[in-house]
């Protein structure tokens, strides 16, 4: 990419689609294009067909997604899948069809089996079976990369997709109702110190361990990705395996390669906010996953790791809801 470069970046408002608004504007990027929902529904596909026919974009970053945590998931399978899927759809086909340079696909490293080896490899896609709670979810997901690895092969696109571990940061969501875990931790234990509450209670046993990423530093790595020369970039697209004989998708894990407990992360986040209570976990509620770290060695053998420490990341983002959530009042 060069500085006058036409950018699309799908799902702009998101907690990664805004990360990497900012990266790219902090390195110089002017040419960033950007829609809102209302100025482009991303699941119609005549209006998407048309947006990309006439702006015409050298690179996408595909960021728009529904996306929400274990309640969200259970609570609207139907919309997950049916979303996703069409929102993906029609963004690659009109990116073939406008000749777009690079397209770069984000993902979620609940692609990968439920009881995956740890860590997860970029090739154990497709090998077990999904966590139901968010199946459909990771369907479309797994839907866009080989859509992406399909385009590749057939029409000779240069479409990679990537795969964010858990993500938390700046213009997170903090809904109780349909927030990840970090966003909703810092609320719960923020509101139970101002309302001077003596425990908070968390979901699940506790013990099952999950990787965390500071968004900033995702979108760091995907810009880096798609910067990459022409050489190194396109040994990332995976490569045609009826013909290599080898399950190599078009895929890059972008994780830290470490990962904590619940029950460690909940006490770090109490000890950001400044909580003095106890903290009760409510055995009645799944768990998920036991484990769920992804292996990051391809990508630190192009040259890239995570910067930000997850304490240093969790004084970020408290900072941020402090800043973005004023006029929330315990209640």
């Amino acid at each position: 990419m060069n500085k006058n470069s036409k950018i699309y970046i799908a799902g702009h408002r998101g907690l990664v689609g805004s990360a990497l608004m900012q990266n790219l504007q902090s390195k110089g990027f002017s040419h960033l294009i950007t829609r809102t929902h209302t100025e482009l529904d991303l699941t119609n596909q005549a209006a998407t067909e048309t947006f990309f026919a006439q702006e015409k974009p050298d690179y996408v970053f595909l960021a728009a997604a529904r996306v929400g945590g274990i309640l969200a998931n259970d609570t609207y399978p139907a919309e997950f899948i049916r979303d996703n899927l069409a929102i993906q759809t029609n963004i690659i086909h009109a990116a073939y069809q406008s000749g777009v340079e690079r397209l770069m696909f984000l993902g979620s490293s609940c692609i990968y089996p439920k009881l995956a080896p740890q860590p997860m490899r970029e090739d154990c896609l497709l090998t077990g079976s999904l966590e139901p709670t968010n199946r459909p979810y990771a369907l479309a997901k797994i839907a866009g990369i080989e859509m992406c690895w399909s385009y590749n092969r057939q029409y000779g696109t240069r479409y990679l997709a990537v795969m964010p571990t858990n993500l938390y940061g700046p213009g997170d969501n903090y809904d109780l109702s349909n927030s990840h875990v970090i966003p909703a931790l810092i609320r719960k234990f923020h509101e139970a110190k101002a309302r001077g509450e003596q425990q908070v209670v968390v979901w699940g046993t506790g013990s099952p361990k999950r990787e965390f990423l500071y968004s900033e530093d995702m979108a760091d790595a995907c810009i880096y990705l798609m910067n990459l020369p022409d050489d190194s970039y396109c040994r990332l697209l995976g490569s045609d395996e009826t013909v290599s004989g080898k399950f190599e998708p078009p895929l890059v894990n972008i994780g830290v390669g470490e990962d904590v407990t619940i029950g460690e992360l909940a006490t770090l986040i109490k000890k950001t906010v400044g909580f003095d209570g106890k903290i009760i976990f409510d055995i009645s509620k799944q768990d998920g996953p036991p484990r769920k770290l992804l292996d990051v060695s391809r990508l630190n053998a192009i040259g890239w790791h995570a910067p930000t420490s997850l304490q240093a990341g969790l004084v970020k983002a408290y900072t941020d809801f402090l800043n973005s959530h004023t006029s929330i009042e315990a209640h």
